[in-house]
Formats: structure tokens, sequence, C-alpha cells
């Protein structure tokens, strides 16, 4: 068996990305103390030490606390849902991108593992999870889309996309889907967050803020006297997760809850956060003293009550 020593060093050598005399030295130094806890009946030492030896607390548990996205060392969806640390940050993620194992684009703070390999990661096609699922919406693009050109078209709808993955990645959320000019969020899979329906209300509200200013900027250089604005949707339940095409290995949420999310955004006006009767429960200090409203939803036969969060 080759020492720690020489397989950094054979990695290093292969490796497509080049590695740092600093990085080969810090990763043998990671194996080294790995090997060496791998003799006790546990290997929690070694977590522990790497979180206190400046590599960054790599295993902190999920919880109500946002970390900075694109800041997690090793995969956080990996390590909530079988707690197995796969490194995507730092020289120890060298080798493992060599094999196409990199930061997910619904979230970077976990790997594609997490996004192309369900199977592998719950070990069944489908599950059911308690989640918090978000819909969001271009207001006024279908008709804006008739009057301006593509390349505007499209800036704008780059714009949006990255504005919302921003606010979604920021409180742990993943974007599952991205159709044109709008986007499906879940939230508390694969990275669990106990306060999902809160951490869902505050991404909104950031979309909201940060796409309002910027949305209209490029629509009055596009067209004089326009303004665009964002519609949201917001529900919370049990959904359907998991992979149910014989041709896409990345997964989805499929249920009543998010066709009710997706409903309620469809009745949003630009610059408002419509919330189900559920979500509100979960996060009353959040939609306190919020407007409700009795809506009529295509497919659901009972009307639906909503808190109705405007932009500020």
């Amino acid at each position: 068996m080759l020492s720690p020593r020489r397989t950094i060093f054979n990695l290093a050598a292969i490796c497509p990305i080049r590695m740092a005399p600093d990085e080969i030295l810090q990763a043998i130094v990671v194996f080294d103390h790995w090997e060496s806890c791998q003799k006790q009946p546990s290997i929690g030492s070694f977590f522990f030490w790497l979180s206190s030896d400046g590599f960054g607390d790599m295993t902190a548990a999920s919880s109500t606390e946002p970390t900075r996205h694109g800041s997690a060392r090793i995969c956080r969806g990996c390590w909530d849902q079988m707690h197995m640390p796969i490194p995507i940050g730092g020289p120890l993620a060298l080798p493992f991108r060599a094999f196409g194992i990199t930061r997910s684009k619904m979230n970077p703070d976990i790997c594609t593992i997490c996004e192309r390999s369900f199977q592998y990661v719950k070990k069944q096609r489908q599950i059911t999870v308690d989640a918090t699922i978000l819909f969001a919406d271009i207001r006024g693009f279908t008709d804006l889309s008739e009057r301006i050109e593509a390349v505007q078209l499209s800036e704008i709808v780059s714009l949006f996309q990255d504005r919302c993955a921003q606010a979604i990645w920021a409180h742990d959320g993943i974007v599952n889907k991205q159709m044109g000019d709008g986007l499906m969020a879940i939230f508390n899979f694969p990275i669990v967050r106990k306060d999902h329906a809160g951490a869902a209300i505050l991404a909104a509200q950031e979309i909201q803020q940060n796409c309002a200013v910027a949305l209209n900027g490029l629509a009055l250089e596009a067209l004089p006297g326009r303004t665009l604005g964002v519609g949201v949707g917001i529900h919370s339940g049990e959904v359907q997760i998991g992979e149910f095409s014989s041709f896409r290995s990345d997964f989805t949420a499929i249920g009543g809850v998010v066709n009710q999310a997706a409903r309620l955004e469809s009745q949003a006006a630009a610059g408002e956060i419509l919330i189900s009767a559920e979500t509100a429960a979960k996060a009353p200090d959040l939609t306190g003293g919020s407007e409700t409203r009795v809506l009529t939803l295509k497919g659901i036969e009972q009307p639906v009550r909503a808190q109705v969060l405007a932009k500020p």
C-alpha cells in the first residue's frame, strides 16, 4: 500500500489541475492524520482536527444559520444525506475533479454526486421529504420579449437568474429548474435546513430587493417607460423527490405542494410574494402583520389562503 505522501505526489503528477507546493504539503499533512485516525475506533477526531487546524469547519451540521455560499470545503449535501465527506474545495478536491466530481450548478455548496446520482445517495429512486418550494417569474416578460431584440432579452434573463440564484444559495436552497424567465427552488434537500420555510421567505425577499433595480435598469435601457417586476410563490409540505425520467439522472420534486407553489406564483403581482398558510405557520416571525388574501387557484378545488408580502 502506498504511503499518503507517495499517493499525494502521484496525484499531483497526474492531476490536470496543477497543485501548488503548499497545497501538496497541506494534503500530505491531512492524509497523514487521516491514516493515524483510521487506527482508532472512530474517525471523528480526524474531522475535529480538520476544523480546528485552519481548514475550516468542513462538517458543520446544517441548521438555522446560513453559510457563505460557495465556501464549503466538503459537499454539504453528501454530508447531510450520507454523512460522507466529499471534498469540493481545497487540495483534497483536486483528484475528485479529475473524475468530474465538482461543485453543482444547483448550489455551489453541493457536488455533482448529489445532482446526478440520486439513487446512489439515497439508495432508492424517490423519497418523501418535508420541504419548501419556491417559484419566481418575471412579470411583463412576454410583452417585453415582443418589443426588444434577443440579445437584450437574454441579458435580462441572465441577470434575473443570477440574482435569484445568489439569494437562494445564500439561504441553503437549490435552483432545481430554470425555465427561461422563471425558476423553481427547493429548500431542505439535499442541504438540511430546519427552518426551511423561513429560509425560503428570506430568499424571496432578497430576490425582490436584488431584482427590482437591476431589472428595471435594463428594461429602461431597452424600452424607456417600461418597468419589470418579479412574482414569487412559496408553499411547504411533503414532496416526492427523486429521478422521474429514464433519460435524465438529475433529481427534481413533484406533488401537490409543488403544484400549489407554482399556482401561487402565477397569482403574484410584480413585487409580491404569496406565501401559503402552511409556510406562514412555520415562519410566523416573518409573516406577522401581512395581508391575507383568499385565492381560487387552477386545479385546486378549495379556496387557498395566502399571506402577501410586498417588496419594500
